[in-house]
């Protein structure tokens, strides 16, 4: 009878445990990171009599979590790719309402200060026109100062984005550290003895982390997980953490680079291309690939807008009858020593149209001024400074191996500024007229004098002294004479090919001009070039001005410009859309794939309580099955007393 109690006892502990077990399941079904868990059960060694074996009841041998690691790193792996993305996208929209915003964006700007500048071309010698011209473009100036400020907002905020979320992946580790420690703690009454709470609540810190910062594990012989970032960089390893850090970027100390700490003191700096997935390489890589390229782009606008305009204003005469000055203020690239090089290039703007908007790495190769150039988002060597729309001059005497950063356009939107304060230096007449002598007998004709350089000119007027175009029929050309008749030089003009227009650049010191000249002239017609004194109504440089608008000026290809200002602004609009419908649908098929593989693990480790309720209803069963062994154990004992007495 002894062993058929014994028996029944042991199936009564056995439903006991399924009964807590299923209990602490059911208890547990809306907990976070909870994985399901089942008793691990065998028989008892088995009694040998002479006629076989005769069983000896059951055991419990453990309580497992259900649990699957190739299921888990499928969830980890989709969340944190789904986390960079969510960070991604909260960024990049803001810069994408804020650029195409058809009342704050930069269109509406260039469109008014245009529209001021046409005013100007209607009627030059207005002074209400010329001051509204200079309002709009201060206007324009401030849009790009408001745009830019804006970008610098976002990009404090991000900074500060990727201090929180460093000071979280620590928290993160250390926790980690701590669980790791209670788990060795736990496990040490015995071998095959998981804890199994500890381990979920381990799973769900590092699912927390994961959200932060890709991660890698290894689980350890004695059961602590270690955790690694990167490319393999430990962040924890058993008890011990490794701090991240956050400090000035080496390369530009206005952005926080990510650095390991030592444990001698001070950090080293990790490339951003190592920090992928979670928030914080969704925020790295929106830093790097958008944000910086968006404020660069507005920046390059800025350069190519004041650059191009300076320089027609400056073909141009004010009503005092002076060469045109510069409208806007000078911008210049801004440049940046890197590791406290001292002797810096002096960098200005050449052919703004080869302007890409990159930064380059300057670094000096010898003692005399040598130097590389390397572009820092392709990481390509430049040819020459002119190809990308700047000139580079160092200095006599340079230290071999120093570097500089040049960032042309990045900070061209926070300083562009209008330069003319006074409606009489706006210069909308041109500096040179021309006209048909009254007594010519043909029907030669000028339709336009354009100057492209003033370099021989006179700043004061009169800027050119009086030239005259004699037409020589027995050579088809022009002959140029200056005030004291003397030739100068000539230009070809064939009456029966150019009589519908052709353009002539004229010689000598008039080499910066170009004139338009048409008609069928005679032998001995002339006109007579001069300095357009007293030429307050005339709108030749404000109609050139205008012409701005809608001139490719930007962006040039094989050599020649192919876009305006307007078309290189909607071109970075474009982009920044593209890129956040890009990562706008990216980011909801990221959410599908999570919750793929969320449901594959809950299908597996989730709690189904109707399952749990069937459960308890089967192992009660199974209680009261092994309680009435025992008492049909106890009712034969009592039988066998009975025949003793």
């Amino acid at each position: 009878m002894a062993g058929m109690l014994n028996i029944g006892i042991t199936g009564l502990n056995a439903a006991q445990a399924w009964l807590n077990t299923t209990s602490h399941n059911i208890s547990n079904a809306s907990t976070p990171g909870f994985s399901r868990q089942t008793v691990g059960q065998s028989t008892l060694t088995p009694l040998f009599t002479g006629g076989g074996f005769i069983g000896q009841g059951t055991q419990v041998d453990s309580i497992k979590r259900v649990y699957s690691q190739f299921l888990e790193n499928q969830v980890l792996t989709a969340d944190t790719r789904r986390a960079s993305l969510a960070a991604y996208e909260s960024q990049i929209t803001q810069i994408d309402n804020l650029l195409a915003d058809p009342t704050a964006g930069l269109s509406p700007a260039i469109q008014s200060f245009f529209k001021g500048v046409q005013e100007v071309a209607a009627n030059p010698s207005s002074v209400p026109a010329r001051q509204a011209m200079i309002a709009s473009g201060e206007s324009l100036a401030s849009r790009f100062q408001y745009l830019d400020g804006r970008l610098r907002d976002i990009s404090e905020s991000v900074e500060g984005e990727i201090a929180s979320t460093v000071t979280q992946i620590n928290a993160h580790a250390k926790q980690l550290s701590e669980i790791n420690q209670r788990i060795l703690v736990a496990e040490s009454a015995g071998s095959g003895t998981p804890a199994n709470d500890l381990h979920d609540l381990r799973a769900t810190v590092l699912s927390d982390l994961n959200k932060l910062i890709q991660v890698s594990t290894v689980t350890e012989s004695n059961g602590s997980l270690s955790v690694f970032i990167g490319s393999g960089q430990p962040l924890v390893i058993g008890g011990q953490v490794t701090t991240l850090s956050t400090t000035p970027s080496v390369d530009n100390p206005e952005k926080l680079a990510v650095g390991l700490q030592l444990i001698g003191g001070g950090s080293v700096q990790m490339p951003e291309t190592l920090l992928t997935g979670g928030s914080l390489g969704g925020l790295l890589e929106f830093r790097r690939d958008s944000l910086e390229n968006a404020k660069s782009q507005l920046g390059l606008i800025a350069v190519g807008l004041s650059e191009t305009f300076n320089a027609q204003h400056r073909l141009g005469q004010d009503l005092d009858g002076a060469l045109g000055l510069d409208f806007f203020k000078p911008l210049s690239p801004s440049i940046r020593p890197i590791n406290s090089a001292t002797t810096a290039p002096t960098v200005a703007f050449g052919n703004v149209a080869n302007l890409t908007g990159d930064n380059y790495r300057l670094t000096y190769t010898n003692t005399t001024g040598a130097y590389t150039l390397v572009n820092e988002r392709t990481g390509a060597s430049v040819a020459s400074a002119a190809s990308v729309g700047l000139t580079i001059t160092p200095p006599a005497t340079t230290v071999s191996g120093e570097q500089f950063v040049i960032e042309p356009t990045r900070e061209a939107g926070a300083n562009i500024r209008v330069g003319l304060g006074d409606t009489r230096l706006v210069a909308a007449a041109g500096p040179v007229r021309a006209q048909v002598a009254g007594n010519n007998t043909g029907t030669g004709a000028v339709s336009g004098v354009t100057v492209t350089s003033t370099a021989g000119f006179a700043t004061g007027s009169p800027h050119i002294g009086t030239h005259t175009l004699q037409f020589n029929g027995l050579t088809n050309q022009y002959d140029v004479r200056d005030a004291g008749n003397t030739l100068i030089g000539s230009i070809a003009y064939d009456p029966a090919t150019d009589s519908s227009g052709v353009t002539r650049t004229l010689p000598g010191a008039l080499g910066g001009i170009d004139i338009k000249l048409a008609g069928v002239p005679v032998t001995g017609d002339r006109i007579t070039l001069e300095s357009n004194t007293g030429g307050v109504a005339d709108n030749t440089n404000a109609v050139a001005l205008s012409a701005l608008q809608s001139a490719k000026t930007l962006l040039a290809a094989g050599g020649t410009a192919t876009s305006s200002y307007q078309s290189t602004y909607s071109n970075l609009v474009s982009n920044v859309g593209n890129k956040t419908s890009e990562v706008k649908v990216s980011r909801a098929a990221q959410d599908t794939l999570v919750g793929q593989a969320t449901a594959s693990r809950e299908a597996l480790s989730g709690v189904n309580l109707d399952e749990e309720a069937a459960n308890l209803i089967r192992y009660q069963q199974a209680y009261q099955a092994s309680a009435r062994v025992m008492s049909i154990a106890s009712s034969l004992f009592d039988e066998i007393l009975s025949i003793a007495r």
